[in-house]
């Protein structure tokens, strides 16, 4: 394989790798197509994309794809045949089989496949979903292609939002190094207990006790009143007596 070749399924692979978690070794799962691709240029699949990664593969299918390619008859005879060689992967439909396309589609929504198809609408589709893997056949050379445009919208969307967070944190760490973040208080201060004053209602006196007392200068002519001495009356013999001395 050219060195090229090569350089770009790596390049692909690490993507991959970093920001969906796909890991070694790598599950490529294969479907009726790709073999029959495989068939006409007469190449081995499990050696060609053994030599084309490099590295840690397993090749799998599953019963759906197996079950679909017998339905078709004698023209995937062949396929047919190929495809029964490899690992075969359960994938919930046991009993109750869909297409293979169908049955595909529902193995990647939670697991890191990578797709080898020659399904141009199966391809169409995953191509809209972000991490998703593919692998065809171009003649006789398997081709890893390149991340889609959902994938790559995925990974910006996420390393911007990562940015932002750390701007903000940066913004704030220089803040409270010059001093110009202000000390964070409480978001609900707890009030201390203590005695309260009385209420100044309760203290009110009555009105009825405020009419029996007395206003205050009454009162003073009142004690002045009784303090009075009375007039003691003095016969008139006693005065003539006395004005005669």
């Amino acid at each position: 394989m050219k060195i090229s070749r090569f350089k770009k399924s790596h390049k692909t692979l690490v993507f991959f790798a970093t920001n969906f978690d796909y890991r070694e070794p790598y599950q490529v799962l294969i479907d009726a197509t790709f073999c029959q691709a495989a068939l006409q240029h007469k190449i081995g699949i499990d050696e060609q994309i053994k030599k084309y990664f490099q590295c840690g593969v397993k090749l799998l299918t599953t019963q759906c794809v197996i079950l679909e390619s017998e339905a078709l008859g004698a023209p995937l005879t062949g396929a047919t045949s190929i495809v029964k060689r490899f690992h075969v992967h359960k994938c919930g439909h046991e009993g109750k089989p869909v297409g293979a396309a169908e049955c595909i589609k529902s193995m990647t929504k939670d697991n890191r496949y990578i797709v080898a198809s020659q399904d141009r609408l199966l391809q169409e589709s995953l191509r809209k979903v972000p991490g998703r893997c593919l692998l065809y056949l171009h003649k006789a050379t398997p081709v890893l292609e390149a991340p889609s445009k959902a994938s790559k919208k995925w990974v910006q969307k996420r390393a911007n939002n990562l940015m932002l967070g750390k701007q903000v944190d940066k913004i704030d760490y220089m803040k409270e190094k010059q001093g110009l973040k202000p000390a964070e208080s409480p978001a609900n201060p707890k009030k201390r207990k203590g005695p309260k004053n009385p209420n100044p209602l309760s203290c009110k006196k009555s009105k009825k006790e405020k009419a029996k007392t007395p206003l205050k200068g009454v009162q003073e002519q009142s004690t002045m009143t009784k303090a009075k001495r009375k007039r003691i009356k003095i016969p008139a013999h006693v005065k003539a007596a006395l004005n005669k001395d």
